[in-house]
Formats: structure tokens, C-alpha cells, sequence
């Protein structure tokens, strides 16, 4: 059985009003967060509990004025557990939105029962390909970004750089073939070496010996959760040059990595969100993240964040009429709220049209390490599908 965790401003069933325009306000809106809270894969998931649970004490438990009920179900890193865990927030729970999303493969798993039973998802971090071209739905958004988006970030990083011979390491499923297609749309060139262990690997020593062999420059690496704690350890521990490691995803680069901060000091990684972007709300969110946890956010919770707020903004503009999914849908459209990133627009397929950042890791004066932006790579970026997205 998946865990399940009920955390709520209300604990009233939702109506089972009629979806037109005229149906009163919900009691209460219900909110499915499956995400990954257990094993070596759950730091992620972990972080994007924290966010969305921050957003939803700032807002008094409520969404858009109206009482909100957050289930959060742990997928167990499984898409068979995930599948069951969304039938249970659909069928027994009759969730509104579907949120959280940590891994592609689960998403994916989960996304056809969802479109089907026209239950909204906000996706807090997944991003496939799959739903961003060809395969887009109406009844799908993405609060974070296209998987390919930080990953050609980071190639055009290392091609301004010049390097020779680079190699790239991710694992083996949807978002790791997204990684390696977007870094390598703009590097331009093919890497020397592309590795892809399988998800939730965390003994590379084949993989160090290949690179070792490869006479390579320059490292990619995008690694999930344990996996890259692990990787830049072992790394480490084989006396790999440590300058050899030059690029990884922001979103790699979180708390738990940074604990590890003197084996990837230096080390650049590119994404969408840093904790010093200088706006308002990022400021506001960053103060109460480390008061309410006592450390700093990382991507994923700043995706989340944002997520329940987009949310909240689109429960507010139907006046909590969430049996109406034509308006809902409308209204996430619209995006009509104050993003930690600070302007936040979708394009047709409803991924964001955002900034790429450079970011580096950094000792900070007090001896912890920090990620620090240095430079914008891809302002107001689109992902490459969303010319193949004919919305229905």
C-alpha cells in the first residue's frame, strides 16, 4: 500500500457539482501530491513537499479563498505504486488537481488514467518530451520547465567554452534521453562518450573507468537524487581531475549535493531558478523557506512553490468553481500570478517560456556552500517541441 498522508485546511468532501459556469464554489479543493518520499531517489520529492506545503501555509491552507485538502501519496520511486496511488486520489479521493512529479517515468505512467478522467496535473518538476510535442494535452501543465530545457542550457555553456571532448552521464529513462538530446542540440556536436546507467544506480566504478579512458575534457553529468551524491564521491575517491567535472543541472546541485560542496566547488550547473534571483518574490520565498526548514530551498522546491501558487491563482479567477475544467484550465493558462522566477508566461503546449541561468557552486563566508548566479545562457527560451503540439 502507498503511504498516504492527508494534510488539510479542510477535511469536507468536495461537491459533486455540475461543471458549468453556474455551479457554486467548492467546499473545498482537493489537491493529489504524489511525489517520491522514500529510498535513495526521495530527496527531490522531499524538497517538493516542502515547497508546495510552504506555499499552502502562506496562503492559510486555502486555494484561490476556498479551503484546500493536500493528499500526498508517496509513488515509492515505482510507477506500478504511482498508478495505484493516482487511481486512489481519482477514484476514492476525487482530487480536482493532480501535482507533485518528481521522475518522468512516473508521470508518464500516471498521465493517461489522468487525462482520461479529465483530472487537471500541474507537474512540480517532470517535464517528458512526450507531453511537450506531439503528445501535449489540455488537461496538462508544467510549473517547472521541458526536461530538454536545462540540459541545452548547459550545452551551450560548454560549447561558449570551447571544450574539445566532453562526455555526458544520465540515466537510462525518458528524462535522461531528454538530457542528452537537449545538451547535445546545443553543443552542436556529438559528445566523445554518453553513458546511461540505470535509474537509481549508485555504484558507478564501470562508468569512472570509462571515462577515465575517454580523454576527456570536460564532464556533463545529470544524476537525480543518491545517484549523484554517490557519483561525485566515488568520482572523488578514484582520483578523477577534479576539474574534469564542469557542468551538472541546477536542480542536481541541491542541498543534499552541496553538503558534499568541496568535491564540486566551482562546478557550474544551469537551470531555470536561483535562490539570488533578484525579485521580491524569490526573496520572500527564500526567507520563509529557511525559517520554516533551516535550509536553503533547492529547484525543486521553488518549482512546487510556484506550482501551488499558479494554482491558487486559478482557483481564485473561477471563483473556486473547479468542477468547471474547461475554466480551470483557462485560468492556469492566463498564469496570473507573482513567480519566485519572476515573469512566468506558457507557450502553446503549456511548458513555461522562461530564462536559463548559469549558476556556480560557492564557499560562502561561513563556510557552507551556496549556488550563485553568474550569467543568463537562454533568455525567454521555448522548448524545441512545442511547434509538434496541435492542443486538442
Amino acid at each position: 500500500m502507498n503511504r498516504l498522508t492527508k494534510v488539510a485546511g479542510a477535511v469536507m468532501m468536495a461537491m459533486a457539482a455540475g461543471a458549468s459556469l453556474s455551479a457554486q464554489a467548492a467546499d473545498v479543493v482537493k489537491v493529489g501530491f504524489l511525489t517520491t518520499l522514500s529510498g535513495p531517489a526521495s530527496a527531490p520529492g522531499v524538497d517538493e513537499r516542502e515547497g508546495f506545503m510552504l506555499a499552502m501555509k502562506m496562503l492559510g491552507n486555502k486555494l484561490g479563498g476556498v479551503p484546500a485538502e493536500v493528499i500526498v501519496v508517496d509513488d515509492q520511486f515505482s510507477p506500478d505504486a504511482a498508478k495505484q496511488g493516482a487511481d486512489r486520489l481519482i477514484k476514492r479521493e476525487k482530487v480536482d488537481i493532480l501535482s507533485g512529479f518528481v521522475y518522468s517515468n512516473i508521470l508518464l505512467a500516471v498521465a493517461p488514467a489522468a487525462f482520461a478522467s479529465k483530472t487537471v496535473v500541474v507537474s512540480a518538476n517532470a517535464g517528458p518530451a512526450q507531453l511537450a510535442g506531439a503528445g501535449c494535452n489540455p488537461y496538462f501543465f508544467s510549473a517547472s520547465y521541458q526536461n530538454d530545457a536545462t540540459h541545452e542550457a548547459a550545452g551551450k555553456l560548454m560549447a561558449d567554452k570551447g571544450y574539445q571532448r566532453v562526455a555526458i552521464i544520465a540515466p537510462n529513462y525518458p528524462a535522461g534521453k531528454d538530457a542528452s538530446a537537449g545538451f547535445k542540440r546545443f553543443l552542436k556536436k556529438d559528445p566523445a562518450l554518453e553513458l546511461f546507467p540505470k535509474l537509481g544506480q549508485l555504484d558507478f566504478a564501470t562508468e569512472i573507468a570509462q571515462l577515465r579512458a575517454a580523454n576527456i575534457d570536460a564532464l556533463y553529468f545529470f544524476l537525480p537524487g543518491g545517484m549523484g551524491v554517490n557519483f561525485v564521491k566515488q568520482y572523488a575517491a578514484a582520483g578523477m581531475d577534479p576539474k574534469i567535472v564542469r557542468v551538472m543541472p541546477a536542480y542536481d546541485a541541491d542541498q543534499q549535493m552541496l553538503s558534499n560542496g568541496d568535491l564540486i566547488a566551482g562546478v557550474a550547473n544551469t537551470g531555470q531558478w536561483s535562490a539570488d534571483l533578484p525579485n521580491e518574490q524569490n526573496r520572500a520565498f527564500v526567507a520563509a523557506y529557511v525559517k520554516e526548514y533551516g535550509h536553503q530551498p533547492s529547484m525543486f522546491a521553488s518549482q512546487a512553490y510556484d506550482a501551488a501558487m499558479l494554482i491558487d491563482s486559478a482557483v481564485k479567477a473561477i471563483g473556486g468553481k473547479v468542477e468547471n475544467r474547461e475554466a480551470l484550465i483557462a485560468a492556469i493558462k492566463a498564469a496570473n500570478f507573482k513567480s519566485v522566477r519572476g515573469g512566468f508566461k506558457f507557450a502553446a503546449n503549456h511548458f513555461p517560456i522562461q530564462n536559463q541561468y548559469a549558476r556556480v557552486v560557492t564557499k560562502g563566508a561561513d563556510g557552507k556552500y551556496v549556488n550563485n548566479m553568474t550569467q543568463t545562457l537562454l533568455p525567454d527560451h521555448v522548448d524545441a517541441y512545442v511547434g509538434q503540439c496541435k492542443m486538442p
